[in-house]
């Protein structure tokens, strides 16, 4: 089935000159639980993987011989589901519940040496035939395959990320490796993706507001107080929230492919590529939450999804529920990535 974004609640360009030479594309993923094979774009679904090319491994050494299964982990979200939806009375009975505590335990791998190599979790595929904003990958690579490592343990922190995106030519493929590796316990749930099938949508978008030219920034910001303080002055409890430039004009919130970051945590942060110096491009975001309470971007024929249910299929959570922003040079795509939390 799919998706359709319903139009912006208020016209951005009518409200501001300017906005319009600064207008985007961007595709929302909308992934939702499913069956997808290695043939479709999906999230956590099986990778077109070759048979005789090495699984992806994290090599950096840090601790990962403890943590918890992830059989266990897709095993209480799917009694977790079915309880919260069981009527007359939803929610875990007094067996689930014992279960359910069964299944959060961590688990000690005793051969897991720090040094040992870590199988990565492929957690998405795109075929660029699925996504219109996918560039071409080096060498006119056709398909991009996103991993990460399951434990925040790397980088000069030892708290950080650990990604690793490969790009490939899809044709080229012939014998597909059928089990790849996996780990044995992850250090955190929100690593492990559901699989989930990919139902593609296009639409407009504009830039973060903090990155526009100064009196168009302003401009915005002094329209969005002024909502603000007229809100603050109704007395009518029913009204609803003020629409702002951030959350309903300009970046849509989930999964998409190409448009502009959003730097609602930190101040925006220049993405030059490291080795040529080219300002990057945005070219994926893996968010926690398709949409927020109340949230615009709701598609129309899931208006009536209660959020705390169904705004995470993918059930894979970055940071604090925020969203990573994945960058790629425009003009080697092959120059390694780049990457923020927001």
């Amino acid at each position: 089935m799919s998706r359709t974004t319903p139009p912006r609640p208020l016209d951005v360009e009518a409200l501001f000159p300017g906005p319009a030479a600064y207008r985007g594309t961007t595709t929302r993923l909308h992934p939702r639980p499913g069956h997808p094979d290695m043939e479709d774009s999906s999230v956590g679904g099986p990778l077109l993987w070759p048979a005789d090319e090495p699984w992806p491994v994290c090599t950096e050494p840090h601790r990962h011989a403890r943590g918890r299964r992830p059989a266990d982990i897709h095993r209480q979200r799917q009694i977790l589901a079915s309880a919260w939806l069981r009527e007359p009375n939803p929610g875990p009975t007094n067996e689930e519940r014992q279960l359910l505590k069964e299944l959060g335990q961590e688990h000690r791998v005793e051969e897991a040496a720090a040094t040992d190599p870590l199988p990565l979790i492929g957690l998405a595929q795109l075929y660029r035939r699925d996504i219109p904003d996918l560039p071409a990958g080096p060498d006119d690579c056709d398909l991009l395959q996103v991993f990460w490592c399951p434990f925040d343990a790397h980088g000069p922190s030892g708290y950080g990320m650990l990604l690793d995106l490969r790009w490939r030519r899809s044709w080229e493929v012939t014998e597909v490796q059928i089990s790849p590796p996996q780990p044995r316990v992850v250090g955190f749930e929100g690593y492990v993706p559901e699989p989930c099938v990919l139902h593609p949508e296009q639409v407009a978008t504009y830039p973060f507001a903090g990155l526009l030219p100064e009196d168009l920034c302003a401009r915005i910001d002094a329209w969005e107080e002024a909502l603000e303080e007229e809100a603050e002055q109704s007395t009518d409890d029913d009204a609803e929230a003020p629409v702002g430039y951030q959350c309903d004009l300009s970046i849509p919130p989930g999964w998409r492919v190409g448009g502009f970051a959003s730097w609602h945590a930190t101040d925006p942060s220049p993405m030059n590529c490291r080795t040529c110096a080219t300002p990057m491009h945005l070219l994926l975001t893996v968010d926690s939450s398709e949409w927020d309470g109340g949230s615009s971007w709701k598609p129309l024929k899931e208006q009536d999804l209660p959020t705390h249910r169904y705004a995470s299929p993918t059930e894979v959570t970055v940071g604090r529920w925020g969203e990573l922003n994945i960058f790629s040079c425009p003009e080697e795509p092959g120059h390694p990535h780049r990457w923020s939390i927001q």
